[in-house]
C-alpha cells in the first residue's frame, strides 16, 4: 500500500529540492525502473509484459473500436509483426509518421512532427541506444514532461494490431518501431490510446520541452509575427498550428486542400523575392503524411517559376508527403492559432535565453477556503492564491516592449485524460503599492476593491493552459491566479519568466493573523472546582476518566445543546484522549479533564462568533475566519488540507470536527516544539511510530 498523499507531496517537494524531475535527473513514472526491469528480463532471459499498461482492452480505452473489432485485435511484439524489426531506420524524420486512420491523435502527431527538427529535445524524449538487438527483452521507455516533472516511462513493446497490421501510428517503413512505441509510451501517461482522441499540439509539444509556450491567435496576429517565426525558426523551438472547426467533427477536406479541425505542424519560414517584391512563406506537414494545400504556392503553383532557380530548388519538392508552402497571409487565413515551445525563451524578442529569468510555483484552489474566483466575485477573490513578485532594476532599454511572459497551467488530479475537466482559468496582476509594502501575508479584500488591476488575461479560457506576454515597470507586484467562478477546485503551476531579475514567493504563508472581533467569552468563566466536581461524579475510583466516560461528559454536560450532529463519537474521544494524556494511561486525570474543558469552551465560543449563517456548521469560509479569530498563523495549502479531512459531504464543519482539529492542530505545534530546534525535526523510527500512533 503506498503512504497517504500528504506523505507522498512532503517527499514530491523535497526531491524537486534535490533535483529530481530536472531533465538530468527524471522521475521514475508510477515508479517503474527501467534499467532495473531490465536486469531483471535480462538475467531470467525473460520479454517485458507490462502490468500497469497491460496488453489487453483496457489500454486501448472506450470509443475507438466496436466491439467486433476488439476480440479481433492481437498485441504483437514487432519481431512477430515483420522479421527484422529496427527501432529506428535511417535517423528520425517527420516523413517516418502515418497516422493511423482510427485514432484521432493528428495533434501528437503534429507535435512529433515538430519534435524531429530538434534533435537536442528528440534524443532527450526518445532515448537513442534502443534497439532490437543487443540485450533485447521487450522493453523500451522514453521521457516527458508532466506538470512540473520529467519522468521516465517504461512500456514493453507488445503493439495492438489487426489482421497482423498495426492498427495506429506505424512508420512508412514497416521495419521501423519508434513511432508506434512511442505513441504506446504517451498513451500510457494519457490512460489509454482512447484518452489521446483530441487535442492540441501544445499540450504535447509542452510534454516534450517542458520550456516556454505562447500561443498566437492568427485572427489577430501581432505586429511581428513574422519576426518571431524567424527567430523561432532559428531556435530550439517546436511549432504547431490548427485548423478552424467546420460544422461537424469530422475533418473534413475543403477543396483548397486544408483539413478542418485539423493540427498540422510548422516546420519552416522562407522569404523569397516574387515579381520584385518580398514574399513570406510558410511551410506546413500534414501529419497524415498526405494531403496538401493547393492554393497559391502549393507544389503546382505557377509562382514558382517567379523566383530565383537557387530558391525554387531549395524549397520545391513536388511530391505528396503532407509538407507545403503558403503565405503568411493566407496562413492567418485558414488557420486559427500558432502554438510556439522552446526550452528557452529567446524566440520571443530574440533576447539571448541567459537574459530571462523563471520561476515556477504549484498551488490549488479549494472550493470555500481558497477558490474566490474572478473579480465579479468581490467578496472572496481575496481568497485565491495570491503570488507576490519583486522586479528589480531600472525601466528596461527597450522601454514600452513586453519584458514579462506569465503561464499558468491546470495541473490535473486523474491519470485518465479523458476524465480531466479543465476550468475556465486566468491571472491578474496588481500593483503593490506604497502603503501596502510592508504588508505580510495575504492581502484582503479591502486591498482589491481599492486597486485595479494592471494586466490580467484577456478572457478566462476553458484550456490547459493560459499565457500573457506584457510588460511591467520594476517594482512589487501581486499575481492572483484563479478560476473564473468561485469555488471550483483544482490544482494548477503558475510559471513567470522575467528579463529583469525577480524574486517571488507565494503569499500566505508568513502571515500572524490578529483576531477579527471580539470574543466575549473566549476562556470559560467557570470555577475550576466546579469543573472537578462534575469530572469527580463522572470518572472512576481513581478520579479518571476513559474515552466513553469522557464521551458521556462532552455529550451529556459540557456540550449538551450545542451539538447538531449526533455529538462526539467514541473514536473521536479516543483521539481526545491520546492528545491530552500527559502520563500515556489512554486516561484523562483531573487536571488533564480540566486542560481539556477549558480548550473544548474556548473553540466552541469561536465556533459559534465565526458562524455566521447560524446553521451550527461552519463553511468552508467561516472555517478561514475561525483560523482568524484564533490568532493562528496558517498557509493556504494547510487551509485546504484541513478543509478536505474535516468537513462532511456538503463541505461544512461540524462543532465537534471543529473542536477536534484545533485540539489536533494545536497539539502537533507543541509536539514539535518539544521535539525539534524550532527549524527542523529528526526522530528514530520508533520514535516516530510512537508518537503518531497514539495522538
Amino acid at each position: 500500500m503506498p503512504p497517504p498523499g500528504v506523505c507522498l507531496n512532503i517527499l514530491e517537494a523535497r526531491q524537486k529540492k534535490e533535483g529530481f524531475g530536472s531533465p538530468e535527473n527524471v522521475d521514475k513514472f508510477l515508479n517503474q525502473d527501467y534499467q532495473q526491469l531490465k536486469q531483471y528480463c535480462l538475467i531470467r532471459g525473460v520479454r517485458y509484459i507490462d502490468d500497469l499498461f497491460p496488453p489487453d482492452r483496457r489500454s486501448i480505452g472506450e470509443g475507438v473500436l466496436s466491439p467486433s473489432d476488439l476480440e479481433r485485435v492481437m498485441w504483437l511484439r514487432p519481431s512477430k509483426i515483420v522479421p527484422n524489426p529496427a527501432f529506428t531506420v535511417d535517423g528520425v524524420s517527420r516523413f517516418d509518421l502515418s497516422q493511423g486512420e482510427i485514432l484521432g491523435n493528428c495533434w501528437f502527431l503534429a507535435a512529433i512532427g515538430a519534435l524531429t527538427f530538434q534533435e537536442n529535445v528528440l534524443n532527450h524524449v526518445v532515448p537513442s541506444e534502443q534497439t532490437f538487438d543487443e540485450n533485447y527483452c521487450g522493453l523500451f521507455h522514453f521521457r516527458f514532461w508532466r506538470f512540473g516533472r520529467w519522468v521516465d516511462v517504461v512500456i514493453d513493446d507488445k503493439l495492438p494490431t489487426i489482421n497482423g497490421r498495426l492498427i495506429f501510428v506505424h512508420s512508412k517503413d514497416q521495419t521501423e518501431f519508434w513511432p508506434a512505441l512511442m505513441e504506446k509510451a504517451y498513451a500510457k501517461v494519457c490512460g489509454s490510446y482512447s484518452d489521446m482522441s483530441a487535442g492540441t499540439p501544445a499540450e504535447a509539444m509542452m510534454d516534450f520541452t517542458g520550456g516556454v509556450h505562447m500561443c498566437i491567435q492568427l485572427s489577430d496576429p501581432p505586429p511581428n509575427l513574422w519576426e518571431m517565426m524567424c527567430r523561432a525558426g532559428q531556435s530550439k523551438t517546436l511549432m504547431g498550428c490548427g485548423t478552424h472547426q467546420g460544422e461537424t467533427s469530422q475533418n473534413t477536406v475543403l477543396p483548397n486542400g486544408i483539413v478542418q479541425g485539423h493540427a498540422y505542424t510548422v516546420t519552416g519560414v522562407k522569404q523569397l523575392m516574387s515579381h520584385g517584391k518580398l514574399v513570406h512563406l510558410v511551410r506546413l506537414w500534414n501529419p497524415w503524411g498526405r494531403g496538401e494545400w493547393n492554393g497559391d504556392w502549393s507544389d503546382r503553383s505557377s509562382l514558382w517559376k517567379t523566383v530565383s532557380a537557387q530558391d525554387c530548388e531549395m524549397c520545391l519538392s513536388v511530391v505528396d508527403d503532407g509538407e507545403f508552402w503558403m503565405t503568411l497571409e493566407d496562413f492567418c487565413r485558414f488557420y486559427t492559432d500558432l502554438d510556439i515551445c522552446s526550452l528557452y525563451p529567446d524566440f520571443l524578442d530574440g533576447t539571448p535565453a541567459s537574459h530571462w529569468k523563471s520561476s515556477l510555483y504549484e498551488g490549488r484552489w479549494v472550493a470555500g477556503t481558497t477558490a474566490g474566483g474572478c473579480l465579479n466575485n468581490r467578496d472572496s477573490f481575496w481568497t485565491n492564491p495570491q503570488y507576490r513578485i519583486r522586479i528589480d532594476g531600472d525601466y528596461p532599454e527597450e522601454h514600452g516592449k513586453n519584458n514579462v511572459l506569465v503561464s499558468l497551467m491546470q495541473k490535473p488530479d486523474k491519470r485518465n485524460r479523458h476524465l480531466v475537466q479543465n476550468l475556465h482559468i486566468g491571472f491578474t496582476v496588481f500593483e503593490v503599492t506604497d502603503q501596502y509594502k510592508m504588508h505580510k501575508g495575504k492581502f484582503p479584500a479591502s486591498f482589491f476593491s481599492s486597486h485595479k488591476a494592471v494586466m490580467q488575461t484577456k478572457t478566462f479560457m476553458n484550456a490547459r493552459e493560459v499565457m500573457e506576454f506584457f510588460m511591467l515597470r520594476p517594482g512589487e507586484y501581486l499575481i492572483v491566479p484563479s478560476t473564473f467562478g468561485a469555488n471550483e477546485t483544482a490544482s494548477f503551476i503558475l510559471k513567470i519568466l522575467s528579463k529583469a531579475e525577480t524574486h517571488g514567493y507565494e503569499n500566505s504563508g508568513d502571515r500572524r493573523y490578529e483576531p477579527v472581533g471580539k470574543l466575549n467569552k473566549v476562556l470559560n468563566v467557570q470555577d475550576d472546582e466546579k469543573k472537578k466536581m462534575i469530572f469527580r461524579q463522572h470518572s472512576d475510583k481513581y478520579e479518571e476518566v476513559d474515552a466513553e466516560q469522557l464521551q458521556r461528559l462532552l455529550n451529556d454536560s459540557i456540550l449538551k445543546g450545542d451539538l447538531k450532529s449526533g455529538g462526539f463519537s467514541l473514536d473521536a474521544c479516543r483521539s481526545m484522549v491520546a492528545l491530552m494524556d500527559t502520563s500515556v494511561t489512554g486516561k484523562l486525570n483531573g487536571e488533564e479533564f480540566v486542560r481539556l474543558w477549558r480548550k473544548v469552551v474556548k473553540y466552541k465560543d469561536i465556533f459559534f462568533l465565526t458562524d455566521v449563517s447560524r446553521t451550527g456548521t461552519l463553511s468552508l469560509s467561516e472555517l478561514r475566519n475561525a483560523f482568524v479569530a484564533s490568532g493562528i498563523n496558517v498557509s493556504d495549502d494547510m487551509l485546504n488540507l484541513m478543509a478536505l479531512r474535516y468537513s462532511d459531504s456538503s463541505r461544512h464543519v461540524t462543532l465537534e470536527s471543529f473542536i477536534g482539529l484545533m485540539l489536533r492542530f494545536d497539539c502537533m505545534h507543541k509536539i514539535f516544539r518539544q521535539l525539534s530546534d524550532g527549524k527542523a525535526m529528526s526522530l528514530r523510527e520508533a520514535e516516530w511510530i510512537y508518537i503518531s500512533m497514539y495522538t
